[in-house]
């Protein structure tokens, strides 16, 4: 009988053992990049928050940081005096849809006081909306903005080619050695652009409508595209940013906020 509880007993460590030398990272002990957890609690673009570690605004437990600087759930993180409460869980963040209306501008601030687009949004307490690409001043159309930095840079970075496209209203109309130019490459001071797609939308008198597509943002592109072969843009409007149309209810200078199924579903579309 002894022999019997012996040999359970063995069995029973023996058992036991290869759970015992598992010593998993306790969720508290895991960290993640600095300048994405501030991106993500929606003070601004990675690289924005990059900027702010690097000029020495930010410190972790009392220490300034540093580019490439982690932190983790049990770490106190500051810009200057403010606490910043980092997100560590899988909260959705929040994305709202705005119809600019010409005659406003995409910043935060502006020298000549000119309305701005973020003074029609939805006040924040903790956070601040994140622009995910802009419009110029005579531009109208979607915007999207959204309180998580990460997801800004994810659908506006060019490795990702999100596809914009535009109704775009010339005077005039293009021939075909115009329309060759555009779609296979036209060259600009800053690099060449092209679009992806063109057609034809009809029209009344001198002016006429076209469609276009392209998967860049360089400031005022579309613009400067069709001056580079003598056209005048009269009137542009995006309608729509990668799988987010303008929805047709939306009416200028009105915002509407994504529901729970729809960032789930941008989400898993810019991943």
């Amino acid at each position: 009988m002894r022999t019997g509880r012996l040999r359970c007993e063995v069995q029973k460590k023996t058992q036991k053992t290869p759970n015992a030398k598992i010593n998993p990272m306790s969720a508290s002990a895991v960290t993640h990049k600095l300048h994405k957890l501030l991106a993500q609690t929606g003070l601004g673009s990675r690289r924005e928050m990059e900027k702010l570690i690097a000029t020495g605004q930010v410190t972790i437990n009392g220490k300034v940081a540093e580019i490439g600087g982690r932190a983790g759930p049990e770490d106190i993180v500051r810009i200057k005096k403010r606490i910043i409460h980092l997100k560590f869980g899988k909260g959705l963040p929040r994305v709202m849809l705005y119809h600019k209306p010409k005659g406003e501008i995409v910043s935060h601030n502006d020298p000549y006081n000119r309305p701005s687009v973020f003074n029609k949004l939805p006040k924040l307490k903790t956070s601040k909306w994140v622009s995910i690409g802009r419009l110029d001043f005579n531009t109208c159309g979607l915007l999207i903005f959204t309180t998580d930095g990460v997801l800004a840079n994810r659908l506006m970075h060019p490795r990702f080619e999100v596809e914009r496209e535009y109704a775009v209203r010339i005077v005039g109309r293009l021939d075909s050695k115009q329309i060759t130019r555009l779609t296979t490459g036209i060259e600009l001071e800053d690099g060449p652009a092209k679009f992806d797609y063109l057609s034809d939308q009809g029209g009344k008198g001198c002016n006429h409508w076209y469609r276009v597509t392209l998967k860049e943002g360089k400031n005022r592109e579309v613009r400067r595209m069709f001056e580079a072969i003598g056209m005048t843009v009269s009137r542009l409007i995006r309608v729509r940013f990668g799988s987010i149309k303008l929805p047709p209810r939306l009416k200028r200078g009105k915002w509407m906020e994504l529901n729970k199924e729809e960032v789930e579903r941008l989400l898993k579309l810019s991943s």
